[in-house]
């Protein structure tokens, strides 16, 4: 019985303060602000007002939590052995799903960010296949010189998905003029999951010490800053051309990892 209350209370504090609800929150707020600085060119604090949560901000928070539990961020109290990708490979993707039934007003092109959510699962998926394995940190400590062409191409398509999953690519939309005033709440929340796993999907596993949460949170914090970078070059460049590269290119090089895929297993065994 013992045993079981402090598995409760230790997967709850995972769940709700870290690595789950509180520290995407923090993370999620933090790039939020920059993000919105660089967008609008004027600093944006977000809202500190107690509103009751809407059925999407809640379902978002929710897997966020699921999603972010399942990185093998340092100090994470949820046992490796209990982290699967498929968990956090749905959470994620309930978000999404959710986000365009709930709020499709949020989005320009929901069918174009169909195709690039499918593109992303390539991406998180297409490495599992030949280590046989779902938990996320031994994906990442996969280190194997025929392997690694395959994670390198995942790595950057899963990159390349990230700015339209988070909604950072110019595309007009119905809300697009409130979002912009402040920090939009359901992407905060989506920050921490999208680059916390990246970092544990391709890096391997950082110790837990504090060299260990520096170099996740730094490789964390760096994709943030490249899918900030990238909206706001996009957003530069206007909805036209963003529009074109992900129409033109994202299928495509889908195809290409899921091809080397192929190839990788062939090859290795």
């Amino acid at each position: 019985m013992t045993q079981v209350l402090v598995q409760l209370a230790t997967h709850s504090a995972a769940l709700l303060v870290y690595p789950g609800l509180l520290m995407a929150a923090i993370f999620g707020t933090a790039v939020e602000i920059v993000w919105v600085r660089i967008s609008e060119h004027h600093w944006v604090l977000p809202e500190v007002r107690w509103h009751r949560p809407s059925a999407l901000l809640a379902t978002v928070a929710i897997a966020s939590m699921l999603a972010s539990v399942q990185t093998s961020a340092p100090f994470n109290l949820v046992p490796s052995e209990e982290r699967n990708l498929i968990v956090a490979t749905i959470a994620l993707g309930l978000a999404a799903w959710v986000e365009l039934a709930l709020g499709i007003e949020l989005f320009g092109e929901p069918g174009l960010l169909l195709l690039v959510q499918c593109c992303w699962l390539v991406a998180v998926l297409g490495p599992a296949v030949e280590p046989q394995s779902l938990r996320p940190q031994v994906l990442g400590a996969v280190l194997v010189p025929q392997l690694l062409p395959l994670k390198i191409a995942a790595g950057i398509l899963y990159v390349l998905c990230l700015p339209a999953l988070l909604r950072l690519w110019p595309v007009p939309t119905t809300g697009e003029r409130r979002a912009r005033r402040r920090p939009d709440a359901i992407r905060s929340l989506s920050w921490w999951p999208y680059c916390g796993l990246f970092a544990t999907l391709f890096y391997p596993p950082a110790h837990d010490d504090i060299a260990g949460i520096a170099r996740f949170f730094g490789l964390s914090l760096a994709i943030a800053a490249l899918c900030v970078v990238a909206g706001a070059l996009m957003g530069r460049s206007g909805a036209a051309p963003s529009r074109a590269v992900y129409q033109r290119a994202i299928a495509p090089f889908a195809a290409l990892v899921l091809g080397i895929v192929v190839v990788t297993s062939l090859l290795v065994r």
